[in-house]
């Protein structure tokens, strides 16, 4: 497997012309950062979701899963504090007008200087003084700041009147705390309980961008995990390890991935700890793949205090009640797919550089398609069509037919999947098949009766236990 490392550019434009992702409503000329995952885009998120729902869900027994609404009550985001408070600081270039958040220039100019501490009127002070640098026009001019609500606005019902404002959801995890009572009654459960959900989330950011790495359209796998106070390091420590498996299940290359404990100053004032798992992004430089966090029972206690409802626990063993505490892993599906795609895709020299090839990388248990199945030629389309059908039943399959074996060899490896099935003429006597694996192009001869055994096999010799 070749080393060099690949331009950001390079590899999403393989990904926009192999169908991985397009540009959003490209026919009426796009939406700035809007993106659609294209057939094998939507095939290996799909590919993601399971492994994450087998892995955390099915894999701990403490844990469920919801699907809360988008749109919910707006005392809901109240309660909260994120009408009031969830707002970027915007600031504008007076040369060529461009924006930004002000904080993430003043980090990029000022590495040392912890920013989250500032408020308002001390990081408008910096703006101001002349030493931050526009990264567009390199001027030092910018408007004073001003808060960006980051929650985009709906209404329900005929008329647009403010009592019919609602918000698109800025992050699921507040569909799980308010339904943490339902859960309870209905589950019959005891804590520790977890309660994991997958699904959208909206923010307006100021500044999207870097491809699909911060869109404003985003997709979430969240877990908040309920137990007894004074348990917080137990089940802290529990989710970083289970965090860090999953990781590895991912395939992706160790020296990329790196855990980053939160410092006191970064933390929220409810929190007792927070680490993140952070990828190396080509071009991006270190990005966040998710957070694992101490929320002690914040977010509880507001929508109880908020909502006048007893949200509180009756432990069975002592007859007490209390607020439970609360671990949060936090992953953005979409960052976990960029980078997936950017792991695996290489470029390898062959016959001594006289010949090259793209090939995805992926885990083969990820990959879009693992089998694709080529007739050696159209005349035998109709027979390889039976294995086709009876192959597929197992596993995500295409029928591959357009070009030489050679072309399609290259195409299926440069889409990532693990194994190419060739039916030739000697099949419709031997009834075996040529079967040639990706990583390492090796070609076996199998039965056709086979096939379906071999890939488990080799997929379950795979898997990171």
């Amino acid at each position: 497997m070749a080393d060099k490392e690949h331009s950001f550019e390079e590899i999403t434009t393989h990904l926009v012309t192999s169908g991985f992702i397009y540009p959003g409503s490209e026919v009426y000329g796009g939406l700035s950062n809007s993106w659609d995952y294209g057939p094998l885009g939507a095939l290996l998120k799909n590919h993601v979701k399971d492994l994450w729902l087998r892995h955390f869900v099915r894999g701990i027994e403490y844990n469920v899963q919801i699907d809360p609404a988008i749109i919910m009550n707006p005392k809901v985001w109240e309660a909260t504090g994120h009408v009031a408070n969830f707002h970027d600081p915007l600031i504008d270039c007076k040369y060529c007008h461009s924006r930004f958040r002000a904080d993430d220039l003043v980090k990029k100019e000022i590495p040392d200087l912890d920013v989250d501490g500032l408020n308002q009127e001390q990081l408008n002070d910096i703006v101001q003084s002349g030493k931050i640098v526009c990264p567009k026009c390199g001027k030092s001019e910018f408007t004073p700041i001003r808060q960006f609500q980051m929650m985009f606005k709906t209404f329900i019902g005929v008329t647009e009147e403010k009592t019919s404002t609602v918000y698109l959801r800025p992050e699921t995890a507040q569909g799980i705390f308010v339904n943490f009572k339902n859960v309870m009654r209905t589950t019959r459960r005891k804590l520790p309980i977890g309660i994991c959900d997958i699904g959208k989330a909206f923010r307006n950011e100021i500044t999207p961008g870097n491809f699909t790495f911060r869109t404003r359209e985003f997709e979430q796998m969240e877990i908040e995990f309920f137990f007894k106070p004074g348990e917080d390091q137990q089940w802290f420590s529990f989710y970083k390890e289970n965090c860090k498996a999953f990781v590895e299940k991912l395939g992706l290359k160790d020296e990329k991935v790196r855990f980053r404990d939160h410092e006191p100053a970064e933390l929220a004032f409810y929190s007792t700890g927070t680490t993140d798992i952070e990828y190396l992004f080509p071009t991006i430089g270190w990005g966040e793949l998710m957070g694992i966090a101490c929320r002690g029972d914040y977010d509880l206690g507001r929508h109880q205090q908020a909502s006048g409802q007893d949200l509180t626990y009756l432990d069975p063993e002592t007859n007490t009640r209390y607020l439970p505490h609360v671990v949060e892993p936090s992953f953005g599906l979409d960052r976990l797919m960029l980078a997936l795609l950017c792991d695996s895709y290489d470029v390898e020299e062959l016959d001594g550089g006289k010949d090259s090839r793209i090939v995805m990388h992926l885990e083969p248990e990820l990959s879009p398609y693992t089998i694709a199945i080529m007739p050696l030629s159209n005349k035998l389309n109709e027979k390889a069509k039976t294995v086709f059908d009876d192959v597929r039943e197992d596993f995500d399959t295409i029928f591959d037919t357009t070009g030489s074996i050679g072309k399609r060899y290259r195409r299926e490896d440069a889409i990532g999947t693990p194994f190419c099935v060739t039916y030739d003429f000697d099949s419709e006597n031997d009834s075996m098949v040529t079967i040639r694996e990706r990583d390492s192009m090796k070609q076996e001869r199998i039965k056709i009766s086979s096939i379906k055994s071999y890939v488990r096999s080799f997929l379950d010799s795979k898997k990171v236990k």
